[in-house]
Parts: C-alpha cells; sequence; structure tokens
C-alpha cells in the first residue's frame, strides 16, 4: 500500500509540473525555465530534475500530454464521419491549426526534438480506418500511409512563425500539401528505412 501511494504522488508531481510547462509555454513562449515550472506546480525543483531528468525531458512530456489530449480526439472524432474524405482533410486541418495555435508549445517541441513524423504518426494511427475508407471510395491516392499524413502535418507547422498571427502560411501549404492526396496515376516513390511507411496504432 506504502507503494502504491509513493507511485501515486509521483504520478500527480507529474501531471503537476506537466500542466504547468503547458501553461507556462502558452503564456511565454519557447523559452521555459524550470525554475518557473516547479514554482507554478508547487513542488521543489529537484523532484522536476527526478522525474523528467532535464528541460527537453519536461518539454517531451508536456508536447506529448497535449498530442493525447487535444489532437487524438480530433483523430478519433474523424472515424465515425460518413464522407472519409473530408474527415481526413479536416482532421488534418484541425491538428495543424490546433498545434500553431499553441506556437509556444511548438516552437519549444520543435527545439527539443519532441515533434517529430514519429510522435505525430503514433498519435495519428486511428487515420488508418479513414484513410483506408477513402481509398476505397477513391477519394485518395491508394499508395498513402497514415506516415504520410502525419509528415504532412509536421511539414505545413515548419512554416509557422511568430509574425504570422493569422496562421496564413501553415494554412496555405497544409492546402497545398492535401491537394496532392488527390488520386493520381503517378506512383509516389517507396519510402526510405526500415518500417518507414507502416502505419501502426498509438501506444
Amino acid at each position: 500500500m506504502h507503494q502504491r501511494g509513493q507511485r501515486a504522488d509521483a504520478q500527480r508531481n507529474s501531471d503537476k509540473i506537466v500542466r504547468a510547462a503547458i501553461a507556462l509555454l502558452r503564456e511565454s513562449g519557447p523559452a521555459l525555465s524550470l525554475d518557473e515550472v516547479a514554482r507554478l506546480a508547487g513542488i521543489g525543483i529537484a523532484t522536476v530534475y527526478r522525474r523528467f531528468g532535464d528541460r527537453d525531458g519536461v518539454i517531451r512530456a508536456a508536447f506529448q500530454a497535449y498530442f493525447a489530449e487535444e489532437i487524438e480526439p480530433l483523430v478519433l472524432d474523424a472515424r465515425d464521419a460518413a464522407d472519409a474524405g473530408r474527415a481526413l482533410s479536416e482532421a488534418l486541418a484541425a491538428t495543424v491549426d490546433t498545434l500553431a495555435a499553441h506556437h509556444g508549445l511548438l516552437m519549444a517541441a520543435k527545439e527539443s526534438g519532441a515533434f517529430t513524423v514519429d510522435i505525430a504518426e503514433r498519435f495519428m494511427g486511428p487515420l488508418h480506418t479513414v484513410l483506408t475508407r477513402a481509398q476505397r471510395h477513391g477519394q485518395v491516392r491508394t499508395d498513402l500511409t497514415v506516415r504520410d499524413l502525419a509528415a504532412i502535418v509536421v511539414m505545413a507547422l515548419a512554416t509557422v512563425h511568430p509574425g504570422d498571427t493569422a496562421q496564413a502560411a501553415p494554412c496555405r501549404y497544409l492546402a497545398l500539401l492535401l491537394s496532392s492526396l488527390r488520386p493520381s496515376a503517378d506512383e509516389l516513390p517507396a519510402p526510405s528505412g526500415q518500417g518507414v511507411g507502416r502505419s501502426r496504432p498509438p501506444r
């Protein structure tokens, strides 16, 4: 029972740290101070380092928590849509809009290496069923994979910059990338790397 209580306390501390980091990144931008995180979370700085190792560890945890809570529901909602092709485009657009709006977290995640195609693919795994339906209905290319969709999100968000408050750049480039999903007789080159291009569900 004592060990279970310790684990519960440790998890609560981790959650407090992650919540504090997300809030500070939203308010103050990507220059995250772990002292400020500890202060806002109401715990000692030593606990922050013990739970996450360093600043990058905190940012990775915050980004993955945000992705799970804000992005994954958008992806899951797409599975029930009647029009699979439209649902696919809307899920990708909503993902880009949501992440671009949290500029501080997005920039910090990029700097720390937390925002990768692998991470995006993991949380977008449920789009596999939507993609399959859209392909079956002739709405998108038959050689697309969930990893391609994740890469599209990453590429569109690469154009985000602080001065673009209306997010015009990511919206424009996402539209260009989405237009490439349409059925085509031209075959895509094979993906590179072992396992790249294989859809896999989120862990």
